[in-house]
């Protein structure tokens, strides 16, 4: 290198045009436990190899969202049984590398185990007693600083005096003390999101734990709304900040273990890849 050279200053480096940045419940999460596992996933967009657990659940909320896309008398148990085998086939569908690296016995076991979760969830409601408005419904929205919020919501339930109650199905057990308040969290910005989208405090949130037949029920009220809306936008406001300046520190925890990125992450010996810059939103 040439005393030019080194002497020159940095060119800077455009912004990546990627899609919009936003809140969910899973990034807000990620940046709480690690601000870099945040900038892994949100950012960069590293692949992250799926696990059976995470596979077994995307087909059951697939089997039951196709269940209620059928008329109500039709919702029997043994139909919704039947579904599972096709709700496989979409999410290959979507993801054709999972058909891939889950065969044989392996999908057997996910299969039987994801009928037994769609049978005992009928043990839990009847579903031939009620439509919901919306299922695996897409919400975004703004706040009123600009904080972007994103996510899914497996069921929204409108009674006929208006109130709402929003459903999350959950293909494990019922949690403990520390992964029920990941599990709220969860609920509670679902909760936020209907709020501001429709003027009213949900009734009721409710989880569904499918594995062992249990329901954890939420009752919102508007102030507690309006604090955790406070909470979401310093969370964001913490994310811009350390978008503009790169500055995403990795933070060891207990959920180390389980992490994809340990090859890349300072705490283990590892060095994460350039920093891209905060996506640009294209046209």
């Amino acid at each position: 290198m040439s005393i030019t050279d080194s002497a020159a200053p940095p060119v800077p480096r455009s912004p990546v045009r990627r899609s919009k940045p936003a809140l969910s419940p899973s990034r807000a999460g990620d940046f709480k436990q690690c601000p870099l596992l945040y900038r892994f996933r949100a950012i960069d967009r590293i692949p992250e190899k799926s696990t059976l657990a995470q596979v077994k659940g995307t087909v059951v909320h697939a089997a039951l969202e196709a269940l209620y896309a059928m008329p109500s008398e039709t919702r029997n148990s043994d139909v919704a049984v039947g579904l599972v085998d096709s709700a496989w086939e979409r999410v290959c569908g979507e993801s054709p590398d999972i058909a891939e690296l889950i065969t044989g016995d392996e999908l057997t076991t996910l299969l039987d185990q994801a009928r037994m979760l769609v049978t005992g969830y009928y043990e839990m409601e009847d579903p031939t007693r009620f439509d919901p408005e919306s299922c695996e419904q897409r919400v975004e929205i703004d706040l009123a600083d600009g904080t972007p919020l994103r996510g899914f919501i497996d069921r929204i339930d409108v009674a006929p005096n208006g109130m709402i109650r929003v459903v999350d199905y959950k293909t494990g057990k019922a949690p403990r003390e520390f992964t029920e308040a990941k599990a709220l969290f969860q609920m509670k910005f679902y909760a936020l999101v209907v709020m501001r989208m429709r003027g009213i405090v949900p009734a009721q949130l409710k989880l569904m734990y499918l594995a062992d037949k249990q329901s954890l029920t939420y009752t919102p009220d508007e102030g507690e709304l309006l604090r955790f809306e406070r909470m979401l936008s310093a969370i964001w406001k913490a994310i811009l900040v350390a978008g503009a300046s790169g500055d995403f520190q990795a933070k060891r925890g207990k959920l180390c273990s389980w992490c994809d990125h340990q090859a890349l992450c300072p705490e283990f010996g590892g060095t994460p890849p350039i920093y891209p810059g905060w996506p640009e939103v294209s046209a």
